[in-house]
């Protein structure tokens, strides 16, 4: 029988293993951060499907260090993109020094990406992809890649589909990054999107089967900029025609209630067009739109 000793439950042997396991998992993270560039030298050329997020700016950054000029970050400006994020992504490209341009794409005129069916992403891609590899072909670089980080492999991304279609790399799957990895990479290379919270396209506030429009991206822009000014950072304003359901995390959730800024808020999203402003009690969840499809429906 094992005798007690004070040792065996010594505080701060917990604090050692936890030291231990963080320097491992730096270790196991610079590895592949090592692996990341192996593959970007290789390649020689490639355009970065840059959105700004967390992701695609830490490749991008990568690969601007790795191949300098023979890297090419391309955003694409459409009204499924929020204008704040736009706005980020830009400023993030001066101040990092990315060789950077911003393109436009028509995916919010195409019917099939109208009808909002539960592969609307795919459509979505499918247009950036087309531009991309145009442009990639015209200004003669060699691949396309995009940011799908390991993670992303276990959730429902039909747009997965269509980079397959077009031949287009994941280089941070390929070297195995997970998305902490590359939040902890992207503090050590000082970027600022190290701590960004997820974002996804406008579209994705939208429930399958209504339809996506112009107006209804814009409202849903305008309401999200403002719960932005109000100091709220992760969120996401769904859309129900003249209803809104506020997303935030339970935390911030005493803070949205306070009378003056539930005041505010109401005001404001009435003076938008909505005729309703709900809190979902659930709180933020990246993807919630999906909780209403079955496994059958995820094609």
């Amino acid at each position: 029988m094992l005798e007690w000793s004070p040792t065996l439950f010594d505080p701060s042997r917990k604090v050692v293993r936890m030291a231990e396991t963080a320097q491992n998992d730096s270790k196991a993270a610079q590895q592949k951060m090592g692996a990341l560039r192996r593959q970007l030298q290789s390649m020689g050329s490639l355009i970065v499907a840059y959105s700004g997020g967390v992701d695609s700016a830490f490749l991008a950054a990568a690969a601007n260090e790795v191949l300098g000029s023979s890297a090419l970050a391309v955003t694409a400006d459409s009204p499924s993109l929020a204008p704040s994020e736009l706005r980020d992504a830009v400023d993030l490209a001066q101040q990092i020094g990315l060789n950077h341009r911003v393109i436009n794409t028509q995916e919010v005129e195409r019917e099939d990406y109208q009808a909002n069916t539960s592969n609307r992403c795919f459509f979505c891609k499918d247009e950036l992809y087309t531009h991309l590899s145009g442009f990639a072909s015209a200004e003669g670089y060699a691949w396309v890649a995009n940011g799908t980080n390991v993670d992303d492999l276990g959730d429902f991304r039909p747009g997965q589909n269509a980079a397959k279609e077009y031949g287009v790399l994941s280089p941070l799957v390929d070297a195995g990054l997970t998305k902490a990895e590359i939040r902890h990479l992207s503090r050590e290379m000082g970027l600022p999107t190290w701590d960004k919270p997820a974002q996804a396209c406008l579209s994705s506030r939208i429930p399958y089967g209504s339809r996506v429009t112009v107006e209804a991206l814009t409202r849903i822009g305008k309401a999200e900029e403002h719960l932005r000014s109000l100091g709220f950072r992760q969120l996401r304003v769904r859309h129900h025609d003249t209803v809104a359901r506020i997303e935030v995390g339970p935390q911030d959730f005493p803070a949205l209630l306070a009378a003056d800024v539930r005041q505010d808020i109401t005001r404001y999203f009435r003076s938008i067009g909505y005729a309703y402003v709900t809190l979902d009690l659930d709180g933020f969840r990246s993807g919630s739109m999906n909780e209403v499809l079955g496994a059958d429906r995820r094609v």
